[in-house]
Order: C-alpha cells, then structure tokens, then sequence
C-alpha cells in the first residue's frame, strides 16, 4: 500500500489529504496531519473524494452532437479537429469575439494559464470565470485598496484574535475548517461576532449577531466608522504613516449619523454602539467576509468599508487581525492570478509595455499575439450570446445553467450557439443538456497541478490513482485544442503542467505574487508555501504562516492604503406592493457543494439531503398565510420567472425575508440581473418575490 499526499478541490481552504492507494484503488483517506491548514481534520466532502473513483462516469471519448440530435462518441484527435475547426469557422464568420469561454475556480493553476494562452491570447477572444461570481468584489476592493489582489492574512489569524467579527459569512457551514480554527483560539474573553440578516449557524454559535436588515450593510460600516471616529478609538499613527485620503473620508461619514444608522439598518442605537464598543476595545480586531458582501449592488465599496475599518483602526499587518476575505472556491487565488483574464500572468496591466514585453520574453511569443485587455464580463459574455454577437462557447469544470444569476438568460443563451463545448467529470450537468460537444475529463484524483487557497499557500495536486483507457484531464484536453489549431512554437513550453509552472513562476518575477523560489518538486508532500516567496529569499520568507503588510507598506505607487468611499445607493429592487418579501440565498449544508453536481460523491448527504428546492420562511409569515412545515408554496420574482419550493418553518430569518439554499436550480431562477458597477459581480442576495401556496 502506498501513500499519496494530494490537495482537496472543494472549497477555499485546500486541505491536505493522504490517501492510501492499493491495486490503483482508495481504500483510505487521512487528513493530513501537520499540515497548517487542517493538521489531521477536514470536512465530509474531503472525506469522500475517494468516491470519485465510483462514480459511474460517462464514455472516456469526446462526444458531438448530429444534426438529428443524438450524439456520436469520437477519437480524441477528432474531438480536438472539431473544436478548433469550428472556432476557426465562427471567428471567421462573425469576428474574433464570437467566440468566448467560461471556466472555474476549481481547475488548476496550470490549466486556467494554458486555457487563458489558448483563448485570450492565440484567438484573442474573451475568457471570464465563475469565480466572477464570488470573488470579484474582493479583487476589485483589494486592488483599489492595497494596490495589488492580495489578502494579507494568515488562517492563525483566527486563532490570534480577541475579537473576531463576520460580515455576511457563515464559516460553520461553508468553511468548517476555517470554523475549527476559530474554536481553537485561546485569546482570554475574546469575542466572535456575526453581522448578517439571518440567525446564520454561526451567528448561532457566536457571542453577539447583529441582525440587520438586507442589503443595509454599507449603511451600517458608514455608521460605525463615524462613531469609531467620534469616540477617537483610531490608530493615528498609522493612519498618517500608512494610509491616505483618512480627512475626506472622516468628513464623508460625518453625515452618517447613529440616527439614521439605526433606521436604515433596522438595528437599534444601542445595538451599533456596542458593535462600536467592541471594535474600539479590541486589542487585535480582525473583519472577516465572503458572499453575504461580495454579492451585492454596492459590493465593492461594502467591502471597502470593513478595509476601511480595519485601516482606520490599525488592524492589519499583526497578528489576530486584517480586514480579511474568504474565497469560496479551491483554486479561486489560482483563477485570479494565473488565468490571463483580468490581469496578465502575475498581475499587470495589458497595457503596461513593460509587462507585455516581460511576459511576452517569458513564453517565448511576439507581444502582438499577448491579449490586448482585459476579458468581456460574464454577464458580458451570455448578453453577448443572446444578443447574436457570440456565437461559440466552451466551459470547463462549471455549470452555469444552474448557477448563473437569473439562470433561464443562460438556458436561452446555450440554445442560440453553434458551437457550445462542455467540459466536464459528468456529463449529467444541467449546462451539458444543450451542448454540441462534450469532453469527459479525468477528476482531481487523476490529475497533477497547483492549488492557491485563500491565505495565498499553493499546494500540490498529484495523481493518486492511474488513468484507464482515453483518459485525459482538463490540461490535456485544452492543449489538445491547442494543437489542432496549429499553434506550432507558441505552446513550447506548455508541454506538461510542470513546464506551464515553470513559465508561471518567471511570469511572477518581481510581482507581489512573487513565487520564483517554489519548486515543482518542493511543493510534493509538504505544507504548502505562501506567496510571496521569491528566489534567493527562501530563508527570509521560510516561517509556514505568514501574514503581509506587517510593515505598513502596501502595493499602491505610494506604498499607502487608500480609503475608498462612495454614498450609499439606493436599492435598485426595493420591496413593493407586488413583491413584499425579500429573498436571501446561500449554502444549505457542510455537505452540499454549489449545483450539486459532485454531492452525488458524498454518500452520507445524498442519503440525507432534501431532493427538491426548499426554502426557510418566518414562523409567524407561515402562519399568517397558512403555510405548515413541508407545503409546497409558487415564488414568484420581479426578474419575472417563478418557482417551485417545499417549505421549512424557522425563527432565525426575519418577517419579511426567505431564505433558500443555493444547491438547486429554482433558488438562481429568481435571482435578478443586477451587478456591482465595478466588479460585475452579480447581485445573489436580494431578491423581491412574492408566494402563493399551493393547494
């Protein structure tokens, strides 16, 4: 029997897990132990990833579609023609942008870098990712901010802090490891506060939860930030040292006053001023936030207001403290740094020369075939669609059918294209049910590569079992296209995920995300390496969790924070006559993973889960309408589509408010095509509805 230490592909956090490997068979999976993410725990969804070796997948060969419908399975050199020769015919056609991709923030470092060479720079064509639809308000709100994408904290973190305050987060849910780490924290009396419109699971377990009316969070951090300034609990020093525009900014909040707080926000004065209190005494305060924020109309600047906070109040760059998001996905970090689609390889601007001639000398090509912008938006991309203008798409490891925001513009979408490719472990996928072509590929316990949790730590993937007859993975699928396009010279050096690595690690040289000192072999069961960690500097930056900022210096040209601010904006889909009820959206279970697709793995919340759309409604709501536990009730939205959900009775969302898991295909049926002005990050967590039981 063999051990193989490998890295998790669910959420952000990467655990490490050994897996014991006999007759190209799982029969055991350890966390593994040591390891600073998880040391010996991790969650029923890392447990069950063996299960990937069951799992009846589809025919190990590409499949197209015919003109009567049915599909007819192909050679994979076949499948590769065909894709290429059908990208080639439609940019011909209706232009080089007529064709676009979608990826994910669960594919490798690797293979977001080969599919961003592929498409954004040989086709010159648009490339965005799901992890627009988590992480784009933080990278947005980090560049502004720091100057650069990059979170400063560590995951100890958490275990350092006397006051530790979530902000539209529900870790015991979604991040269940990163939970264990807060009930590891020894700090005498420190606090664990949740600010959130539901009584969320943590909010359950903390010492204070601010429940707070939907969407009045930027309202509320204005608030705070006025009254941490009255009351002078700032860090003056580092205001002046590290951080600009603090005077226009405490003249901005000035007219945030407690009064006007307390309406907007449904909280009552003293219920803010405590909050205040708290962050004023703390010694090491740290501001946690992920979806409930990034999720909005005003997101960018929500988070910037908990930045904001944590600047104003000397909170970041020490231990037990930051104004700290939580990514969602597993290899989101990777998406944002490596993918070629918002920034170049590294980071940089499409437009800085300097860049474009470093990355352009890195991979060996002319500048001119380097992609020229950024990438089209997602919402961009299906517009675009819909429009007639893009007429081929291909998608790897995502499944926007179901988890696009108003999912029925995305079902329209994929019934107007000529070439729509799948890519994908199964090929039961809502999104695959329209598509022309389908590549089966291998699941991450077939593949090798490099994973970016969200404190910046890159850890391996490595093959634990071998491949069986035509299987591919995600990287070989997408050089294959490649090569069918005649790429020639332009894929020398993208032969193996480890080249592509190599070509990566010069791509970050002298960048923030610096990571020239990692070595593909060094990353193979160890404890995974934060960025930065650059060449000749190993012994300097050696210490396994490591936080940045520490000497105040950020990334801007003035090496100083900026305090970002904008008015509060009104909600552009108030409640109304029509539609009184507002519908909030987020994880069900510590089991269920996004669309489902790869739950069907995890045996235990299979068996336990609720097979159709539910969603939780205030008792007393209930009861005025006549609606018990397990009716079946019609949710109708202001986007105009309508749906079907079995009831659950509780207390812990509000009178107005329903609250529906974001596993089924019915909760992003409702949601509304509305964006963050600077992010693109669409707006998941309000929604006006009404219901009508069913009889």
């Amino acid at each position: 029997m063999k051990k193989i230490q490998s890295t998790c592909n669910y959420c952000a956090i990467d655990c490490n897990l050994d897996f014991y490997v006999e007759d190209n068979r799982v029969v055991k999976t350890v966390p593994t132990k040591g390891y600073p993410v998880n040391d010996g725990f991790c969650c029923i969804k890392g447990l069950s990833l063996d299960k990937q070796q069951t799992t009846i997948k589809p025919n190990c060969l590409p499949k197209i579609r015919q003109k009567d419908g049915t599909f007819q399975t192909v050679s994979w050199d076949e499948g590769f023609r065909h894709v290429a020769d059908k990208l080639k015919e439609i940019q011909k056609k209706y232009g080089q942008e007529s064709v676009a991709g979608i990826s994910t923030g669960q594919l490798t470092l690797e293979e977001f870098a080969i599919f961003g060479h592929v498409m954004r720079n040989y086709l010159q064509t648009n490339v965005d990712g799901n992890t627009r639809l988590c992480m784009a308000t933080a990278v947005v709100a980090h560049k502004q901010s720091y100057g650069f994408d990059a979170p400063g904290y560590t995951l100890q973190d958490l275990e350092l802090s006397d006051t530790i305050i979530f902000i539209g987060s529900n870790p015991v849910v979604a991040h269940p490891i990163l939970w264990g780490r807060v009930k590891k924290n020894q700090v005498p009396d420190h606090k664990i506060i949740v600010i959130d419109p539901r009584k969320s699971e943590t909010a359950m377990n903390a010492d204070y939860w601010y429940g707070l009316k939907w969407r009045s969070d930027l309202l509320l951090l204005y608030t705070v930030a006025n009254q941490l300034i009255e009351k002078d609990y700032l860090d003056h020093k580092f205001i002046s040292e590290h951080t600009e525009k603090f005077q226009e900014f405490k003249t901005f909040v000035k007219s945030y006053t407690l009064e006007q707080g307390a309406k907007g926000t449904g909280l009552s004065k003293e219920q803010i001023l405590e909050l205040v209190e708290l962050i004023g005494h703390g010694k090491r305060v740290s501001f946690w936030w992920t979806m409930g924020v990034n999720q909005g109309y005003e997101a960018v600047r929500t988070a910037q207001a908990i930045i904001n906070l944590a600047l104003m109040t000397g909170n970041i760059g020490k231990p037990g403290t930051g104004a700290n998001s939580i990514t969602g996905q597993c290899n989101a970090m990777g998406s944002r740094t490596y993918s070629n689609t918002a920034v170049f390889y590294g980071g940089g601007d499409f437009t800085n020369p300097d860049r474009r001639k470093r990355i352009a000398q890195v991979l060996g090509v002319d500048e001119e075939m380097l992609a020229k912008k950024p990438t089209k938006t997602y919402n961009q991309i299906i517009e675009g669609i819909n429009a007639g203008e893009i007429k081929g798409l291909w998608i790897l490891c995502t499944n926007p059918r179901h988890s696009w925001v108003n999912n029925e513009t995305f079902a329209s979408a994929a019934k107007k294209l000529e070439l729509f490719v799948v890519q994908d472990i199964y090929d039961t996928i809502e999104s695959a049910e329209n598509c022309t072509v389908f590549f089966p590929v291998v699941p991450g316990l077939k593949k090798e590569g490099t994973y970016i949790n969200l404190e910046r730590r890159l850890s391996a993937m490595r093959p634990v079992l071998e491949r069986g007859e035509n299987e591919i993975s995600d990287y070989e699928a997408i050089l294959g296209v490649g090569k069918a396009l005649k790429m020639g010279d332009a894929l020398k050096g993208w032969e193996t995920p480890k080249a592509c690595f190599e070509q990566m690690k010069e791509c970050s040289r002298g960048m923030p995300c610096d990571i020239t000192g990692i070595t593909w072999e060094g990353l193979e069961n160890s404890h995974g390496i934060q960025w930065p960690y650059p060449e000749g500097k190993e012994a300097e930056f050696s210490q396994e969790q490591r936080r940045l900022y520490c000497d105040g210096k950020f990334f801007t040209p003035s090496k100083k924070a900026q305090f970002m601010f904008e008015e509060v904006r009104e909600n552009p889909l108030p409640l109304t006559e029509e539609f009184p009820y507002m519908l909030n959206t987020g994880r069900g279970s510590v089991g269920q993973w996004h669309t489902q697709s790869r739950t069907k793995e995890v045996k235990f919340v299979e068996d336990v889960s609720v097979k159709k759309a539910y969603l939780f409604m205030n008792t007393r709501l209930a009861m005025e309408h006549g609606i018990r536990e397990m009716d079946e009730i019609q949710v109708y939205s202001a986007n105009g589509q309508n749906a079907r959900f079995t009831v659950k009775l509780t207390e812990q969302v509000g009178y107005e408010e329903l609250y529906a898991p974001i596993h089924y295909i019915e909760c992003n049926k409702l949601t509304p095509s509305i964006y963050d002005p600077y992010s693109k990050e669409p707006s998941y967590k309000a929604t006006p509805v009404r219901f009508v039981k069913i009889q």
